[in-house]
């Protein structure tokens, strides 16, 4: 699962640009793809967009989330912001999930999606690893799954940030592992899916 990891996150000059994108988080990811891609694993992509983006409307769809950060920077209107980064964008059959809080969880259909696919582990990368990917892990626990947080393809905005969410997560809600492991992982599933 794949959280906020479109261009107004990944790409340099928007409001949420995290560090470390280009060089390791985009190239990990990219590995993890290709490994649930030859073994039929399901995929999703997680962003975030408002149709409503005025934070004087009362009929927002933001909530009061936009009391903290800049929401209105991802209005459903400019879909070149919310958009997944086009070097690990979905391809036929992976899902597009749109959310509107910070967990990927959080009102959406994805636990039931998972459940229905057979899945039990959720493999989490994306940004910031201090809000939406914490938050999607959390739920994902709640919600009765494994969860594991890929090590070198968790970014976020604040220097720190990343490693002490990772230590906070594997001491408390999930798993952290290296993008390495995960593909092996991914593999040895799938070649055990295969041969049943």
């Amino acid at each position: 699962m794949n959280v906020d990891l479109a261009n107004a996150w990944t790409r340099p000059g928007n409001p949420f640009t995290c560090e470390n994108i280009d060089n390791q988080i985009i190239p990990g990811v990219q590995q993890l793809l290709a490994a649930c891609r030859r073994n039929n694993h399901p995929v999703v992509h997680v962003t975030t967009c408002y149709q409503v983006a005025d934070r004087e409307d009362p009929h927002t769809d933001m909530g009061l989330w936009h009391c903290k950060i800049p929401v209105e920077a991802v209005p459903e209107n400019r879909p070149e912001l919310w958009a997944i980064d086009s070097r690990i964008e979905p391809i036929d059959g992976e899902q597009l999930l749109v959310k509107k809080r910070a967990s990927a969880f959080h009102g959406t259909y994805l636990a039931g999606f998972l459940r229905a696919a057979g899945v039990d582990t959720i493999l989490v990368t994306g940004v910031t690893a201090s809000a939406c990917v914490r938050e999607t892990i959390c739920d994902g626990l709640a919600e009765g799954f494994r969860t594991i947080a890929v090590e070198e393809c968790i970014g976020d905005r604040i220097p720190g940030a990343v490693a002490w969410n990772l230590f906070d997560i594997d001491a408390k809600f999930g798993d952290v592992e290296k993008v390495e492991r995960c593909v092996s992982y991914l593999d040895e599933v799938g070649s055990k899916v295969a041969a049943a």
